[in-house]
């Protein structure tokens, strides 16, 4: 799965680095499976007690100088990153989020819920509400401005919580420009250890179909 993302991620122009945060325990995998040019990052924890969280991995590694694609490694999908960024960038000194209609309040209770004014800007950011207004739910792929990552630190001192980025956009939206990118296809949440096979499997398959066309576009050619 993390390659899947890695595949996506290289069809972005202009990204620079790469960078990988995990676990103590974690890390020598992933050291031992990283291709060049990924950093991988050990944040020290060892256990849920003392866990950075999402949020704090970000201040963990420290890029406020830089504008920032994140994306959880438990949150699968096949839409274009480069048609994610290239939206994003057409916003000026802004952030983005990827949105997914879930098709289903009930399930929308599960998720950060947003809605949009008539521009994408988002103008309320709900996490797991008991009343959704929308199906419109935030997923776990970010592009934020280099002046929004900066107050990632801000965040944190303010003893705001340090896990579930999308936390972060639902206070940052409301002091700065954060817009939301309506995609189709598909998307999973990786919840439980049942939802991690499917998601294995789906991104085999998408992976396969992916590479069939290849050859058959090399073929035509």
């Amino acid at each position: 799965m993390v390659d899947w993302i890695l595949d996506r991620i290289r069809e972005v122009d202009g990204v620079e680095e790469v960078h990988l945060v995990t676990n103590a325990k974690f890390a020598p995998a992933f050291r031992a499976w990283a291709p060049p040019g990924l950093v991988v990052h050990d944040d020290g924890t060892t256990s849920e007690d003392d866990r950075l969280g999402a949020i704090g991995d970000l201040a963990f590694v420290d890029l406020a100088d830089d504008d920032l694609l994140v994306i959880a490694g438990d949150n699968l999908f096949d839409f274009s990153l480069h048609d994610f960024v290239a939206f994003w960038r057409t916003k000026g000194r802004a952030s983005a989020v990827a949105l997914y209609d879930v098709g289903d309040l009930e399930l929308a209770r599960k998720y950060g819920i947003v809605e949009l004014d008539e521009g994408d800007r988002i103008v309320a950011f709900l996490e797991k509400p008991e009343e959704p207004p929308s199906t419109l739910a935030a997923t776990a792929t970010y592009a934020f401005h280099c002046d929004h990552v900066a107050l990632v630190r801000r965040y944190l001192d303010e003893g705001n919580s340090p896990d579930q980025p999308g936390r972060f956009v639902a206070w940052l939206h409301a002091r700065e420009p954060v817009y939301g990118y309506r995609f189709e296809g598909e998307w999973l949440d990786i919840g439980d250890r049942g939802q991690l096979r499917e998601a294995d499997e789906r991104a085999k398959s998408w992976q396969s179909r992916r590479e069939a066309g290849t050859k058959e576009g090399r073929a035509a050619g």
